[in-house]
């Protein structure tokens, strides 16, 4: 019998997880992330950790499968929370989600899980994993979640085909609405719990306060670039090659406090990422401002009024070659290469088409239409029919 070991978090995806590779005939164990426990930056006083462990706990129980706490609280500060502070302080925008499935969930916990003689393990994730023996060899797949509205293959853009091997997504096949319908029918006590928000596994953390531990305040002005700036009408020069055209399309605008207006003060450019509308605090316009890019050296934010405003938008991103991941390294691109694929910048959005480039010190992703707000540090992750090739670290 082969043993499978869930990551229990005490939400409905999870438990409804444990509870279908049981009926599989799976010898089942549930294990809680314990990843944080300072309490000074939840908001509020509860203790989500807790009451998390106590459904998760609950859950197990209902299931008669074994459960215990594990503390990933040290390797969790040290892989997620310091990499956090050190994006923002160089003025990008991690994405502590994907970091926390490579680093956390399929690393750190994977490693405990096969120490305790698990075959696999799973997790609350909607996506599916396809296998297929090329030349002789096992590949395994990442594809989407059949629900459409919840497909988090995005998060686990950053897995590799070992860590793939020894994964299960027991709900992948299934919409959210039939897995509340499960764990009602199993009597489970998360079938109507909300599903939560906040930063994987911290809990409820308000992101500024979060951030104010480490990084000062310090005050700095929010400047207006006007949507008619000279900026926008850049010459576009003649390209000797296709390299230099997406060299060129890929730089963002560079914005000095000169070319527009002063219109408020903030507490950190740091705090802020682009495409961000709230927190701004700043009246008068006819529509919201955003943040169409942050100098965290000079402590500037500069906003341009619209979410269509030009400053929010390109369509060619780079990444370089060691913030590169391919999930399926079989497919990876030489250089010189190229290749059409669907694209997303962020979780949720709807995939976009867009072609690959493979150069010398990177690969460029070129997307048919304009994108908004592409933000350094966030991933960019490429498919092929419903499967996930590979992701990087936009630079």
């Amino acid at each position: 019998m082969k043993r499978v070991i869930v990551g229990l978090s005490g939400g409905v995806d999870s438990s409804v997880a444990a509870y279908l590779l049981k009926e599989q005939g799976y010898e089942v164990i549930g294990l809680f992330m314990k990843n944080w426990h300072d309490d000074s930056v939840t908001i509020s006083n509860e203790c989500p950790w807790l009451e998390d462990s106590n459904d998760a706990m609950l859950v197990a129980d209902k299931l008669g499968i074994p459960f215990q706490v594990v503390d990933l609280s040290e390797q969790y500060k040290e892989r997620i929370v310091d990499y956090m502070f050190k994006e923002y302080e160089m003025g990008r925008t991690p994405n502590p989600d994907v970091l926390c499935n490579r680093e956390i969930k399929f690393d750190v916990f994977m490693k405990i899980a096969l120490d305790l003689g698990a075959d696999y393990v799973a997790t609350g994730h909607y996506c599916r994993k396809g296998e297929e023996t090329i030349n002789g060899e096992q590949v395994y797949k990442l594809l989407g979640g059949v629900d459409g509205n919840k497909d988090q293959s995005y998060f686990l853009c950053q897995l590799s085909q070992e860590q793939l091997a020894k994964a299960l997504f027991p709900i992948g096949e299934l919409t959210k609405p039939e897995v509340r319908k499960i764990a009602a029918e199993q009597d489970l006590i998360t079938a109507d719990k909300k599903d939560s928000q906040g930063l994987c596994f911290i809990g409820k953390v308000r992101l500024p306060e979060f951030l104010q531990q480490k990084l000062e305040p310090k005050e700095g002005v929010i400047v207006q670039i006007p949507e008619d700036s000279t900026i926008y009408n850049r010459e576009i020069p003649n390209f000797n090659s296709k390299e230099e055209e997406l060299a060129f399309f890929s730089k963002k605008y560079e914005y000095k406090v000169s070319d527009g207006k002063i219109v408020g003060k903030h507490q950190g450019a740091h705090y802020f990422t682009k495409g961000q509308r709230k927190g701004l605090a700043v009246g008068g316009t006819k529509e919201p401002l955003f943040v169409i890019d942050t100098d965290v050296i000079e402590n500037v934010i500069y906003t341009g009024e619209g979410k269509n405003h030009k400053g929010l938008y390109r369509n060619v991103l780079f990444v370089s070659n060691e913030e590169l991941h391919w999930v399926r390294k079989d497919l990876a691109l030489e250089n010189g290469a190229s290749t059409q694929v669907l694209s997303r910048i962020r979780y949720r959005q709807k995939l976009e088409k867009a072609t690959l480039y493979k150069v010398e010190s990177g690969l460029y992703v070129q997307f048919e239409n304009m994108q908004s707000a592409i933000t350094e540090g966030q991933f960019v992750a490429w498919y092929k029919n419903e499967e996930l090739l590979g992701s990087g670290v936009i630079s």
